[in-house]
């Protein structure tokens, strides 16, 4: 087994979101995209998604998530990077076998893009690493979708 596995989305029971799964070095991260017309217009270039994520510590080390980057690309390919301490506000510690879910969103300019990004993550040793998030698609319902 390597250190960072990468699996497929996979499609959820019909009318249900996507989700897309990483793992790296026991630490599992799934996310799960949907798209938010009530906040979006088309007719101001705003196109909202929400995407809550889940972070499971399968390893046998306690981590503790210090950090994220993000990278957020359009379907224009314009790139932005959001880089920060802890996610949503919070710092989680994960002992083994815990999990932590939080929901948060994104806006673009177009009606498609994607994102992907990283957790930086420490151990009470000070061990530190960087967990990946799977690129994952934001995607307005019956818009032309960008392949991953």
């Amino acid at each position: 087994m390597t250190a960072v596995q990468q699996r497929i989305p996979r499609r959820a029971k019909s009318g249900e979101a996507s989700v897309y799964e990483q793992i790296t070095r026991d630490i599992t991260v799934r996310v799960s995209p949907s798209f938010l017309p009530e906040q979006s217009s088309r007719e101001r270039g705003r196109y909202v998604w929400a995407y809550t994520v889940e972070i499971e510590n399968r390893s046998a080390a306690e981590v503790q998530l210090i950090s994220r980057h993000w990278i957020i690309t359009d379907a224009l390919n314009r790139t932005e990077e959001v880089k920060g301490a802890g996610v949503v506000g919070e710092q989680p510690e994960l002992k083994p076998g815990e999990a932590y879910r939080y929901a948060s969103a994104c806006p673009l300019s177009t009606p498609s893009g994607m994102m992907q990004g990283s957790y930086h993550m420490v151990t009470p040793q000070g061990d530190a690493f960087d967990v990946m998030v799977p690129q994952f698609s934001l995607d307005m319902p019956g818009a032309q979708q960008r392949t991953n």
